[in-house]
């Protein structure tokens, strides 16, 4: 929410101060990436950062860890003792015996939320890709933190947190009590 209009009241202008106030709640990013984990160029996590932005969300930060699975898994629990309401996590998600990123979340969720996964699989298909099938990413809830994980292709990304948007801000509403 920005503000930046003058008010009058009573002879005096008050000026309002520039806010940028997180609508949906904070969010962090993990990029599962072993090129990247050893100094390679992000290119994921600031686009899922801007996506995020233009959600409403604050991002705390975009980390970057190898494809281990307790790497993965540290790096998912710090976010949710952190208190983030959403945790994305991009890459690892495919049939290589490196993508474990499924199996590393799977270990830190309290509770699967399968729909999510199957309209993040859906929407995939349905903008034309045909790898978004083949996504083993799983979504569920540690504490009170969403946690999500997508492919960690651009294309799967973009259309991926189109999807999520609306879903996050329901299960995030819901985990936080205000939604009832």
């Amino acid at each position: 929410m920005r503000s930046n209009a003058a008010l009058s009241c009573v002879g005096a202008t008050v000026m309002t101060m520039d806010i940028d106030a997180p609508v949906a709640g904070r969010a962090l990013v993990v990029v599962v990436d072993d090129r990247t984990a050893h100094g390679g160029v992000d290119s994921l996590g600031p686009l899922v950062t801007e996506l995020l932005n233009e959600a409403g969300f604050l991002v705390d930060a975009s980390v970057t860890v190898q494809a281990e699975e307790v790497e993965i898994r540290n790096a998912l629990n710090t976010a949710v003792i952190g208190g983030v309401d959403l945790v994305i996590s991009v890459g690892g998600t495919g049939m290589s015996p490196r993508d474990i990123t499924p199996e590393a979340t799977e270990e830190v969720l309290d509770r699967e939320l399968p729909g999510i996964t199957e309209a993040l699989r859906a929407s995939g298909r349905v903008a034309g890709s045909l790898d978004a099938g083949l996504s083993r990413g799983v979504a569920g809830i540690s504490g009170s933190t969403l946690v999500v994980n997508l492919p960690g292709s651009r294309s799967a990304i973009r259309d991926g947190m189109a999807t999520l948007g609306p879903l996050a801000s329901r299960v995030i509403g819901e985990l936080s009590g205000l939604d009832e």
